[in-house]
């Protein structure tokens, strides 16, 4: 039993055994998985147990998976949840990545301000893909305790929690297990099935689809192997107004591999192919490989919290299509390139991305596509924060049109392309907050009937 500090009869107990087995996976993962300790300083006076701020204020930021922050304020109530990041003594920055099986590994930097301003930390946590949603939930709100209890003992709170539990914790080495230390028969290999089927119809319409996947791939280190295959079948009829009936029925598969090799701390290089049909493309068949090299401008293992990378592609593609395009071919082999630059940052004002591709073929320079997009989340001030998204592309690469044209059903249910020279979309809006800071206290009666952001789980 582990208590910062204050009688632990009055403290709020972390217990292990609570969460379950992720839970003790998180702990044991907590303490595995290197992370940077908090910083050298003086330490903190001992916060007034007695003071109505005898709990550290936290503001959550987290965006993506297993967000949910009822869930979380529900298990841990012994800090005051806030509203605005600017009344925060600890700053909980949350981002997450797929793992090489399927899982997802958590990082969670916390970041003090005012009392705490200087102070640093952060872990990392990971689950499994065979966890269900309530096991990872867990999972991340057991290492987030863990992780504000070593924070707010730092900051100099006391008397708040205790860790209990701490005798079955597994004696594991320090860091991570490697594919030579344990007995793997799938050798690091991970699969995954995926298949549904939806219909819908009324008197005058039916649509029938059926769709599945698999998936495969291996990581370590050194290599990233992905694989992915998928077939689409979908069945359209709608009844014209003349009794007439249109009908369309699709096939479509497609076959993705991905090879990428880390050559140094910043390079990495491989092959993505891509094969398949598309009916909405014209293309009957359809086989892409393309060797691409990536650089990284910051450490791949910082890609959570930001990320600035050059990626370029060049290899030969074949297209046979459906119908004769509009430049007379029914068949062709072409070689194409690209290139992209992403950026992307979460820091403690919000969150940014941006994305310049270029793609064309080598035949005709004068075939293209560029494409620009970003995202952008901004705290402009306490309680008023902004966020926009906005897309465009200008489009001169379209040669698998058919030169019969598209009927109009085809053009209204969008099942076919049609010309165009440009894409655009883009969307801002703004939230602003006021009232009472304190984000403590849940209720769960009626989700998603009242309050703010009301959700079910």
């Amino acid at each position: 039993m582990f208590s910062p500090g204050g009688d632990p009869g009055d403290a709020v107990p972390v217990n292990l055994c609570s969460f379950g087995r992720m839970g003790l996976i998180a702990f044991g993962l907590a303490w595995v998985i290197p992370s940077p300790s908090l910083p050298a300083q003086q330490p903190h006076q001992a916060v007034d147990s007695t003071a109505e701020s005898a709990r550290p204020n936290v503001f959550w930021d987290c965006r993506g998976p297993n967000c949910n922050d009822q869930y979380y304020r529900t298990e841990i109530n012994w800090v005051n949840w806030i509203r605005v990041p600017e009344e925060s003594e600890i700053h909980v920055i949350t981002t997450s990545q797929s793992t090489g099986t399927g899982g997802r590994e958590y990082q969670l930097d916390f970041i003090g301000r005012g009392i705490s301003e200087g102070l640093t930390d952060q872990l990392r946590i990971q689950t499994l893909p065979t966890d269900t949603q309530r096991e990872q939930l867990d999972t991340v709100t057991h290492a987030l305790s863990l992780g504000l209890a070593r924070f707010a003992l730092s900051a100099g709170y006391r008397g708040l929690t205790r860790v209990e539990g701490l005798g079955v914790r597994a004696d594991t080495p320090e860091g991570l297990v490697t594919n030579e230390q344990v007995d793997d028969p799938w050798n690091l290999w991970s699969f995954r099935i995926n298949a549904n089927s939806e219909i819908e119809g009324e008197e005058k319409e039916r649509t029938l689809e059926l769709r599945g996947n698999l998936f495969a791939s291996r990581v370590t280190p050194t290599w990233k192997l992905n694989f992915s295959a998928g077939v689409d079948l979908e069945d359209l009829e709608i009844e014209r107004n003349d009794g007439t009936v249109f009908e369309e029925h699709v096939v479509e598969w497609d076959f993705d591999p991905l090879v990428v090799y880390s050559v140094a701390e910043h390079w990495s290089v491989g092959f993505r192919g891509r094969s398949g049909r598309e009916r909405g493309q014209n293309r009957e068949l359809f086989i892409e490989f393309t060797p691409a090299l990536e650089y990284s401008f910051f450490p791949y293992d910082e890609a959570t919290r930001r990320s600035l990378t050059f990626f370029y592609t060049i290899g030969p593609s074949y297209f046979r299509y459906y119908e004769r395009t509009i430049e007379d071919e029914t068949a062709e082999t072409l070689v194409e390139q690209s290139f992209s630059v992403d950026f992307s940052q979460r820091q403690p004002w919000g969150d940014a991305s941006v994305r310049l591709q270029y793609e064309g073929f080598l035949h005709d320079f004068g075939k293209y596509r560029i494409d620009a997009r970003g995202n952008l989340r901004f705290r402009i001030t306490r309680g008023l924060s902004v966020n926009a998204r906005a897309n465009a592309a200008w489009v001169q690469n379209q040669i698998y049109l058919s030169a019969a044209g598209v009927t109009d059903e085809e053009a209204l249910l969008d099942l076919r392309r049609r010309a165009t020279s440009f894409e655009y979309g883009g969307q801002i809006g703004f939230s602003i907050q006021f009232g009472s800071i304190y984000n403590n206290i849940v209720n769960n009666r009626f989700p998603g009937g009242g309050g703010f952001g009301g959700r079910f789980f």
